[in-house]
């Protein structure tokens, strides 16, 4: 004869181990963003050793003093060495240094192209103007029917618009792929074919990087109405 006892121990094992499951599960949705994050700091800060601090004299160096290699120095040592060129550029020996450096440069033609890129990139990156993205938005890409998030950048200008716009204007729009938003491709497309988005750039740049995982809260949908109960009494009038 079977226990009933047995059988109230079998229905709760596969609770327990659903919840045991499913803390697991939250465990590691709160921990892995954490520690993604500290493995990503911590292996920039020891990249950013390996190069700097080689070129720091050892008597520098506070592993001569305290026998311990302190991680994080050489991104002390980049920063403080980065504030005084600076300083140094922005007055006017800085500035005819670097013209002069500029000039020899300028006679190298491999070297010439290479820094004129990085040049470019640089400024274009670190200006002090702010110059981000102006809004998110859709477009039919790589062909008809199908949808890719953009984020547009600027009114085409110059020779590309004048030869590819037509009689109407292009928008300068960036393409990024998923899960990394930094890679992708600029796009020209016409203005009639660009649709805005009610999102934030922040919100759509969530949306690539998690591969349509995580959808911004949707602003433009109605409030839902609460449902009006009529009185009993109109109710049954209502029926006769």
């Amino acid at each position: 004869m079977l226990d009933p006892l047995d059988h109230d121990h079998d229905r709760r094992k596969p609770g327990l181990m659903s919840s045991l499951r499913a803390s697991f599960l939250t465990g590691i949705v709160v921990i892995a963003p954490i520690g993604l994050t500290a493995y990503f700091l911590w292996s920039v800060v020891g990249w950013i050793d390996s190069v700097v601090l080689p070129l720091v004299p050892s008597v520098w160096r506070p592993e001569q003093y305290i026998g311990i290699n302190l991680r994080g120095v050489g991104v002390i040592f980049f920063l403080v060495f980065t504030v005084i060129i600076g300083w140094v550029a922005k007055g006017l020996i800085g500035r005819s240094l670097i013209s002069w450096a500029e000039g020899l440069v300028e006679q190298m033609p491999v070297v010439r192209s290479i820094y004129t890129g990085l040049k470019q990139i640089a400024e274009t990156v670190f200006a002090q103007q702010e110059s981000s993205f102006e809004k998110a938005c859709l477009v039919e890409y790589p062909r008809r029917g199908i949808w890719a998030i953009g984020f547009i950048s600027t009114n085409a200008k110059g020779g590309v618009n004048r030869m590819a716009g037509g009689s109407e204007a292009l928008i300068s729009v960036f393409v990024p792929t998923t899960p990394n938003p930094t890679s992708g491709f600029l796009l020209f497309f016409p203005q009639s074919e660009v649709t805005e988005l009610d999102m934030s750039i922040e919100d759509a740049a969530k949306l690539v990087i998690s591969a349509g995982l995580v959808y911004p809260e949707d602003k433009s949908r109605p409030e839902e109405v609460p449902l009006v109960r009529l009185p009993e009494k109109t109710a049954r009038e209502s029926w006769r």
